[in-house]
Formats: structure tokens, C-alpha cells, sequence
């Protein structure tokens, strides 16, 4: 996979980057260790996990995700294969949350632990905190930074206002700044992000790296009818995109797909790589099997008829 720089940090990675909120859920370690493999076997290096991940399920209590990625990069010796980004501010229990810089400076330790490794390549502001303010954040990723603990640091979550006002405050006061976005975004979830981000992060030259690319599973096409939302644990999630417009959008990915000889879920994917700013749409998979299909995107090129086809299905 041709490689893409990460805003101006120095980091480059391909073109789909590999979720792990399912590892410790919905993948045990074993299927993981698979998965990872796989990934990096067909030239993949991004790995977006979070400490929270997967904190939801049950009997679990976060830092799952983390952890089974450690185990892997201490078995596999993969480490230097790729690129770790993981995110800190979200609920871990017991007032465990938030950007303050005490807190920041906690956290790392135990993700870092979790991962076994000495630096997290990407550390990103899991969701903004109103609570605390920014330049007290952006102090507690400098020191990180000059402690070699954190190569780049990354937003996810944030508005254009605020994300706009950290990187003015980073400017201003030669705090490390925000390389990248990781925004909801895909073929049906558009408005927002077109709208505000996107010229932001264009401007600013701000690496995007997208979570629900795929709009929680409904751009694969498997979910088309309220029957088909029982299909798996994240079915319920899906109702929300099952309206005339969500079908539309279907309508045009499956003429798409066949005319390329591929799936809806790898066009969703190829139009996403193609947009103006996006490096790599965030993608997670259940089995190896599955992961090939995504991968297979990274070659597929889209011509400028389809993709309008696609920007018309979806406006």
C-alpha cells in the first residue's frame, strides 16, 4: 500500500487504517492475533485503538483493546512494523476521564503499560473536555513529547471552534499541535463534516483519520431490512441509517460494486480514500476473511463518474 504522510508529524501510513474496538468484544485474542497479522502482512500499519476500548462489554472494564495489541507486538516482534495510535479521555470509571493534565499524565502510564511499548506514536484527545482548559492540556502532551513518550498528538471528536482554538493556542504559545482529526464520516454521515472540518483541516493540513467509515456496518450492504438488524451485536446502531436516503445510497453502491466486480462495503471505502484531505478511513474487522475484502479497497480507483454517482446518492 502507497503510504500517506500524517498531517506534519513525519508519520507515514497506508490507506486504511485497522480499528480494534472489537478486540476483548466481539474478537477474542486468538481471532485478534490473526487479524493483525493479516493487516500487516498486506501492508498495513495503522492501528487505532483507545483506552476505553472495549469498556462496554460486559465483565470488562477497559484497556482490553490495549492490551491484546501489546501481547501481539511482544509475541509477533512487529512492533517497528507499525504505527500505534490510541486515544485518552473518555469514561474509564471512578471520575477516570477528562484532558486535565494530571490525569493525562496518568493515563499514558497505564496505556503504555497495557501496550508494552515505550511510545504511543499517535496519542489522541478521545473527545474534547469543556472542564479543562486547552493550553493545560497541550502542556501535559509537550511534556509527553519531550519525554519521548508520544511522537504526535491527534484530535478526535472535536468541533471545528475548538479544535480551530487549540491549534491557534499551539501557534501562539509553541505548544505541540494537533496533527489530526479522527471525525465520524462516511458516504451517508457527510453534513458535518463537509461542512465546518473539512475546510479547517484542509487549511491547517491536518491529517483526517475517519471512525465509522463504514456507518457502523450499513454501508457493507448486510443490513437492509429490520430482519437482517439481529445479524450481530452492533445491528441495533444500524436502524438510524434505514430511511429512504440510506437506501439510496445502497441503491447506488451495489451499482457501483458490480460494475467494479467488488463489494458495497469496498466502494464505501474507495470513495472515502479518494476525497480531497481523508488519509485513511478507519475500518474494523471480525475475521481475517472479512479484512481481505476491506483491504482489497486500497485497490480499487474509482472514476470520477462514479464517485459523483455516489456524491448524488448521498447529498
Amino acid at each position: 500500500m502507497k503510504k500517506r504522510k500524517l498531517g506534519n508529524s513525519g508519520i507515514e501510513v497506508a490507506p486504511l487504517a485497522l480499528g480494534s474496538n472489537v478486540f476483548g468484544w466481539t474478537v477474542d485474542e486468538r481471532s485478534a492475533f490473526a487479524i493483525l497479522d493479516a493487516f500487516v502482512a498486506a501492508g498495513g500499519n495503522l492501528i487505532d485503538t483507545a483506552d476505553s476500548y472495549s469498556r462496554w462489554a460486559a465483565g470488562n472494564r477497559g484497556g482490553e483493546s490495549e492490551t491484546i495489541i501489546g501481547r501481539w507486538m511482544k509475541q509477533s516482534g512487529k512492533r517497528d512494523k507499525v504505527v500505534i495510535a490510541t486515544k485518552v479521555g473518555s469514561e474509564m470509571g471512578l471520575k477516570r476521564k477528562g484532558l486535565s493534565k494530571p490525569y493525562i499524565l496518568s493515563a499514558i502510564e497505564d496505556s503504555l503499560r497495557r501496550l508494552q511499548t515505550e511510545t504511543i506514536d499517535l496519542y489522541q484527545s478521545h473527545r474534547d473536555d469543556a472542564d479543562t482548559p486547552q493550553e493545560e492540556t497541550l502542556d501535559a502532551y509537550a511534556q509527553l513529547i519531550k519525554q519521548g513518550k508520544v511522537r504526535a498528538i491527534g484530535a478526535s471528536n472535536f468541533t471545528a471552534e475548538r479544535l480551530s482554538e487549540a491549534l491557534r493556542i499551539s501557534e501562539e504559545r509553541g505548544y505541540p499541535a494537533y496533527q489530526s482529526l479522527q471525525p465520524r464520516y462516511n458516504l451517508h454521515d457527510r453534513a458535518e463534516y463537509e461542512r465546518t472540518l473539512e475546510p479547517l483541516c484542509r487549511e491547517k493540513g491536518l491529517g483526517v483519520i475517519t471512525y465509522y467509515s463504514l456507518a457502523s456496518g450499513f454501508l457493507s450492504g448486510k443490513y437492509r431490512s429490520e430482519k437482517d438488524l439481529s445479524k450481530s451485536v452492533r445491528g441495533p446502531g444500524v436502524r438510524i441509517y434505514m430511511n429512504d436516503r440510506g437506501f439510496r445510497i445502497l441503491k447506488a453502491l451495489d451499482g457501483v460494486a458490480r460494475q467494479y466486480g467488488s463489494s458495497p462495503a469496498g466502494v464505501s471505502l474507495a470513495w472515502l480514500m479518494a476525497r480531497p484531505g481523508i488519509t485513511a478511513p478507519i475500518v474494523s474487522a471480525t475475521s481475517v476473511d472479512q479484512l481481505k475484502d476491506l483491504i482489497a479497497a486500497t485497490k480499487l480507483e474509482l472514476d470520477e463518474e462514479s464517485i459523483r454517482l455516489l456524491d448524488r446518492a448521498s447529498e
